[in-house]
């Protein structure tokens, strides 16, 4: 039994990876590399979407139910013939060819998880399983995000059973894994009002309403910029190390200097109004990137001051708020 040693995990792998279809080593396939990406009409993965179709060697293909995700969001890419739109489920199976699997789908924000978690476990727990198993049927390399922080249990177990289970099939069949934990990401596209800090003091302070911060205030969150965050993703793909790696940024703030901060940029004439807190939220969240920065040479280059005014002309757009003057 081989010791899987690429990045330093102690877990054993007994299986060499599949061998993908035969017709990949033909010499009259011509084919690009075929990419799925699961839940690839949300947030995070439209941009994905964006970054990967800029390859013109690449062939992409979006599964999505559409739950939380958006025609819209893709809408420049629909007709392309580099692209491909499936509505689909990932708790049921999907039988393609591809490459490259990005699991991306399921519902991340508070107000759809908690709006549906059964759901939300299925499409972590079973919907994992059929990506898994469209993998080691086609010999496709499979890339996972994890989002393991709160007392959420509907996502933080289903997510938590995903990821054990991407190492059993990494063990067992020798399923080429990658394994993302992922921390707070903002920018365009994000749902509006979906309960996350960033999109909600936004959306509050184009509407003029008071930006709510949850007492006490100072609670810490740290941000990172879409763009950034693809670039790691694809890095951890692409490279040949199976993590799992944290993606995010390691820079903090408060609550309060949040607030501050989309007063100054958006609107200074709201105010920002102390709100009861969240049972049991945690007081700090900050990502150590020091294994992304050694293996995949990744770190964010977006700082907060730079994102936010990127994330406010789409919002100012969808709202139908006037530009400032």
């Amino acid at each position: 039994m081989a010791k899987n040693s690429s990045n330093g995990d102690s877990r054993t792998t007994t299986k060499p990876p599949p061998t993908p279809s035969p017709l990949r080593n033909s010499k009259f396939f011509q084919s690009n590399m075929r990419i799925l990406v699961t839940g690839g009409a949300g947030f995070i993965g439209s941009h994905l979407v964006d970054r990967l179709m800029e390859n013109e060697k690449n062939e992409v293909i979006v599964a999505d139910n559409y739950f939380t995700g958006s025609k819209d969001n893709l809408r420049k890419w629909i007709g392309h013939p580099r692209f491909e739109l499936i509505r689909h489920d990932v708790t049921e199976p999907l039988l393609i060819e591809v490459d490259q699997i990005y699991h991306l789908a399921c519902p991340a924000s508070p107000i759809f998880y908690k709006h549906n978690p059964v759901k939300t476990i299925k499409t972590n727990v079973i919907g994992t399983l059929n990506m898994l198993g469209l993998a080691k049927r086609v010999g496709a390399r499979i890339l996972l995000t994890v989002n393991l922080r709160g007392v959420r249990s509907c996502y933080d177990e289903g997510k938590r059973v995903a990821e054990t289970l991407m190492f059993d099939y990494h063990r067992q069949h020798g399923i080429e894994i990658r394994i993302a934990r992922i921390f707070n990401t903002y920018g365009p596209r994000m749902n509006i009002d979906d309960g996350r800090v960033v999109s909600n003091f936004i959306a509050q302070a184009l509407r003029g309403e008071p930006l709510t911060v949850q007492a006490p205030g100072t609670q810490t969150r740290s941000f990172c910029y879409v763009s950034d965050m693809v670039d790691g993703l694809i890095r951890l793909m692409g490279g040949e190390h199976t993590g799992p790696i944290n993606i995010g940024n390691p820079g903090e703030f408060t609550m309060l200097e949040l607030a501050e901060t989309v007063k100054e940029l958006i609107n200074p004439q709201v105010e920002i109004k102390m709100v009861e807190n969240t049972p049991d939220d945690p007081r700090q969240r900050k990502p150590d990137i020091t294994k992304a920065k050694e293996v995949l040479v990744w770190e964010p280059k977006i700082k907060l001051r730079d994102g936010l005014p990127l994330m406010e002309e789409d919002f100012r757009q969808r709202l139908g708020v006037p530009k400032k003057k």
